[in-house]
């Protein structure tokens, strides 16, 4: 198996949770390795994990990795059965907890971690992103920001800057040097502290950074724009995943008074119209 990992790896193959599965498996001959096997490895590596994470840092890396040795010609294919997940539902950040989460930020000499909070539920990024962010990736005038992933696959994506959010970012004291952190975080590890101290003077409910990119999918969807929408200008692989793990904001049964909500402005053909009652208001 250590062969199998190292010829993975020398294929640029992503890396992630390799080191373990390796350290796990050792030289154990890959003829001798079932998939019932990688499934009882996986609750001995992680015995504390669930099946979320059995299946993503046990099974999936290490079928991939002997589906390349067999494609090398060293061994036959294998297909491993995933352990059945029940993904817990998500509890999403709001745009009033955003909000009130943003003004104690700034009552507190914070307007960067306010900054960063309105960032993340605007745009869908994760908190790693959001903390990597340098000034030379932000175009204020255009209101787009160029976010980049590294792990587990390097890709970049152009996400697009709401209002509220271009002034919380001009508002930031920095020199705006281009290589400087916009929000001046190493990571996740230094704003869970100032995070939390925030939240606990605003009294508002305990929500993680996570929560910002949950709120940015369930708000979407709940102010109807489909799942590949969503997905697209979050940052989603596909809409399925979109709707794989926020399906339970699709099921909100009062988006039905949208029908007649006189309110609303709707869009047909490009142009903006109203309906019927609006037009006899006007009249």
């Amino acid at each position: 198996m250590a062969q199998v990992f190292t010829a993975y790896l020398d294929a640029d193959k992503s890396e992630r949770f390799l080191m373990r599965l390796a350290d796990y498996w050792k030289d154990k001959p890959v003829e001798d390795i079932r998939p019932e096997v990688i499934r009882q490895a996986a609750k001995r590596i992680y015995p504390n994990a669930n099946e979320p994470t059995w299946n993503r840092q046990v099974i999936k890396p290490t079928q991939a990795a002997i589906n390349h040795a067999a494609e090398l010609g060293w061994c036959h294919r294998i297909s491993v059965k995933r352990y059945p997940e029940n993904p817990e539902e998500k509890t999403p950040a709001t745009s009033e907890w955003v909000q009130a989460f943003a003004e104690q930020a700034d009552q507190d000499g914070l307007p960067h971690l306010g900054a960063l909070c309105l960032f993340m539920f605007a745009t869908a990024a994760r908190v790693g992103e959001s903390c990597n962010l340098i000034w030379r990736d932000v175009d204020i005038s255009a209101a787009t920001v160029e976010l980049h992933l590294f792990k587990p696959t390097p890709w970049t994506r152009t996400a697009h800057l709401p209002p509220d959010v271009v002034v919380a970012l001009a508002s930031i004291p920095s020199n705006r040097n281009p290589d400087e952190r916009v929000f001046g975080y190493a990571g996740r590890g230094s704003v869970r502290g100032p995070w939390n101290n925030v939240i606990k003077r605003a009294q508002i409910e305990r929500l993680t950074p996570h929560c910002c990119r949950h709120g940015f999918a369930t708000s979407m969807l709940h102010l109807g724009f489909d799942p590949k929408t969503v997905a697209e200008r979050g940052g989603w692989k596909d809409a399925t995943t979109v709707l794989r793990t926020y399906a339970h904001a699709m099921k909100d049964k009062t988006v039905t008074n949208a029908l007649f909500d006189t309110n609303r402005t709707q869009s047909i053909g490009g142009k903006s119209v109203t309906n019927s009652k609006q037009k006899e208001n006007k009249l």
